[in-house]
């Protein structure tokens, strides 16, 4: 205890008095809590198309939308570019990802879906048999393994995560967006 009288007080004293003070805190002090590494996470639309489960970058996939049969055909184009449809007063290009991929038209359902993508001015809608739904992974979960895909899928898989067993191929829609035979839809 410090006496609180107007007695001067030894520098020395005092300079003791903090270091014991100094030394019950060390003491007694819980320890700071610890920076933890905070592992990156990774989001992705899961969707199948022509019976392949594949994974998309969230980053990439602008809009989800349902789909409408109401497309216009375009003459002269391929059979994979199923028309144009008018979502909410823009033009939007529907092409069939199995047609393009496997050859074969995709026959849609009730859980069918139509993936937006938005990539340097290529903006067009891409039929999928279904969408999932949202699938994270942590970065930890990235692998070197794959799966057996016919390589007309494959050439536009980047890498794959392996959750719960199962690995799961990530499909890059830029890649698509970017391969010249996409762009070329013309028969």
């Amino acid at each position: 205890m410090v006496d609180a009288s107007p007695k001067a007080v030894d520098g020395a004293v005092l300079f003791d008095l903090l270091r014991d003070i100094e030394a019950r805190c060390t003491t007694h002090a819980a320890g700071l809590p610890q920076r933890e590494e905070v592992e990156e996470i990774w989001e992705g639309v899961l969707f199948s198309a022509g019976g392949h489960t594949l994974v998309a970058p969230l980053g990439e996939v602008k809009e989800i939308i349902n789909y409408t049969p109401d497309i216009t055909a375009v003459p002269g184009t391929k059979s994979w570019l199923l028309g144009v449809a008018n979502i909410r007063g823009n033009l939007l290009p529907i092409v069939d990802l199995q047609a393009y991929l496997l050859g074969r038209a995709t026959v849609p359902g009730r859980r069918s879906r139509v993936l937006v993508l938005d990539h340097e001015g290529v903006f067009s809608g891409l039929l999928v048999d279904q969408m999932v739904g949202i699938r994270h992974f942590r970065s930890s979960e990235q692998t070197e393994e794959s799966v057996p895909l016919p390589e007309t899928i494959g050439r536009f898989v980047e890498n794959c995560f392996e959750q719960d067993q199962e690995v799961w191929p990530v499909f890059s829609m830029l890649k698509l967006a970017e391969n010249p035979e996409f762009l070329l839809a013309a028969a």
